[in-house]
């Protein structure tokens, strides 16, 4: 398999707190990762180090290229769609427009692997409330939103960070679909979870987070055998 995404000893910070310490992550071409670990264990930061959101220092490479240095649009554009943990929709803009932002401005030298008709066949009531300003929305379906608006980026690897956090069990399972054909399509994902509530069926690999760093990385069937790994860093027996 191809690495797509490299990172290699890399270090984030918030102000003078240091958040990452030495996160060493390799996902391949079409692979799907949930990273897991408590709440405060780094998950969270190690996603916006990867945009570009955090300062940070190591070694970050996305598909060959180094991404030390590049602004967030700009590791957007290589690729890298980001699901962050509280959606960020644009409120004031209906939510076709929304769709209409995250709309790739180039194809990377193939065909866009996803267009409107999917985002609105993946979640239906998007298409119902295409009209409807975004803020308005409820919770469940602001992210239905976010995820629709990220996949027609076109990304190669997404970072999607607790996609279930607060959702109804309906909704949940609506999300867990779209996942499941953005798998089948070839995307790679980081899939960030408390716990493996949407991944487990979905991931081929979990990686946990404790303090700031890696601290478990193997594939999920060697994960669930592990139940001193998930007692000392998720709180489950």
């Amino acid at each position: 398999m191809t690495t797509l995404l490299d990172i290699q000893q890399l270090n984030a910070w918030y102000g003078a707190s240091q958040a990452l310490h030495g996160v060493n992550l390799q996902i391949d071409a079409g692979e799907v990762v949930a990273l897991v670990g408590r709440n405060g264990s780094g998950r969270s930061t190690l996603a916006r180090a990867i945009m570009g959101l955090v300062r940070s220092e190591g070694e970050l490479r996305f598909a060959g290229q180094a991404l030390g240095g590049l602004r967030t649009f700009e590791i957007a554009r290589l690729g890298l769609g980001y699901v962050p943990e509280h959606r960020d929709v644009f409120p004031t803009l209906s939510v076709h427009e929304n769709l209409q932002l995250g709309v790739a401005p180039h194809t990377r030298g193939r065909a866009p692997r996803f267009t409107f008709d999917d985002a609105y066949e993946l979640f239906p009531v998007l298409r119902e409330r295409r009209r409807t300003r975004a803020g308005v929305l409820s919770g469940g379906e602001q992210q239905m939103l976010t995820l629709a608006r990220a996949l027609l980026g076109d990304p190669d690897l997404l970072v999607i960070d607790e996609p279930g956090e607060g959702l109804a069990s309906l909704v949940m399972g609506q999300v867990a679909r779209c996942l499941r054909t953005l798998r089948d399509r070839g995307v790679a994902m980081l899939l960030i979870e408390q716990r493996l509530v949407i991944a487990q069926d979905i991931a081929s690999r979990v990686a946990v987070m404790g303090h700031g760093e890696i601290v478990f990385d193997d594939a999920l069937a060697s994960f669930v055998k592990r139940p001193d790994v998930m007692q000392e860093w998720l709180g489950v027996g």
